[in-house]
């Protein structure tokens, strides 16, 4: 009896040899429908890159977006740039390209294209947006330890990332920030409390004719600056504590920002 079960326990299960065939045939065939995504991928790459660096470089980028049609300008360009990772502003390595393609799920021009709206609408998302800005950003520090932006570069920045969702707001922060960088400094004027901008030779212009009491007009006025930021600049800013968030365009935005310390 001993030795009958010993050979039976050493004959193979053709039951379990027939289950495990259909799941080795599609592990298979899913390999080699990734494999030959990756080739369509790395074929596409190859016909924008640059021979002699091997990198899409900005003249192949102006292709794609040719190819895509859409403008080397548009913010989407740089929402692809970021679903790539891309390190270095106006190139592509394979590596970046690949894992973005893999991500949108596009081996195709016509894939890739396709792709952009959802794109867009991912980056778009509150928990998403953050990250895209910051990579934003980052992507503009073109010079090896540059940890800054000029006024010029980031009010283009400004306006490509944020201008289509808050065009008003971005216009009067932009002209703020242009003010800065021509030597004009925030200050409060020295006889009814209103808010100034002083150039460079003290002189007073008035850039709003507002009270302290009108905190929430010039608050606006200024691109929404966090209160915070509002008391280091000007110091007679009123009551903060009826400050009437409902009533600006951004309520949300306030949130999360403006009463923030």
């Amino acid at each position: 009896m001993r030795r009958s079960a010993s050979r039976k326990t050493g004959q193979p299960n053709s039951t379990s040899s027939a289950n495990s065939l259909p799941t080795d045939i599609f592990r298979s065939a899913s390999s080699k429908a990734t494999s030959k995504e990756l080739e369509r991928i790395d074929n596409l790459f190859h016909s924008y890159a640059n021979r002699s660096s091997g990198m899409i470089d900005p003249e192949g980028i102006e292709t794609l977006c040719s190819d895509m049609e859409v403008d080397h300008t548009d913010v989407r360009i740089l929402m692809l740039a970021w679903k790539m990772k891309a390190e270095k502003q106006g190139y592509f390595i394979l590596e970046e390209w690949r894992r973005g393609l893999k991500a949108l799920r596009a081996d195709t021009i016509n894939k890739l294209k396709k792709a952009l709206p959802e794109l867009e609408k991912e980056v778009k998302r509150p928990s998403t947006f953050l990250d895209f800005y910051s990579y934003a950003f980052r992507y503009c520090l073109t010079e090896e330890k540059q940890k800054s932006i000029d006024i010029e570069s980031i009010c283009e920045l400004l306006d490509l990332v944020l201008g289509s969702q808050f065009h008003a707001q971005v216009d009067l922060f932009i002209q703020y920030l242009k003010d800065l960088n021509t030597g004009k400094k925030i200050g409060t004027g020295h006889r009814d409390g209103g808010l100034y901008y002083l150039d460079v030779k003290q002189s007073p212009t008035r850039a709003l004719t507002s009270s302290s009491s009108s905190t929430f007009e010039w608050h606006c006025h200024l691109g929404h600056l966090s209160l915070s930021l509002l008391k280091r600049q000007v110091r007679n800013i009123g009551n903060v504590s009826s400050f009437p968030y409902a009533a600006c365009q951004l309520s949300k935005h306030h949130r999360v920002f403006c009463t923030s310390s």
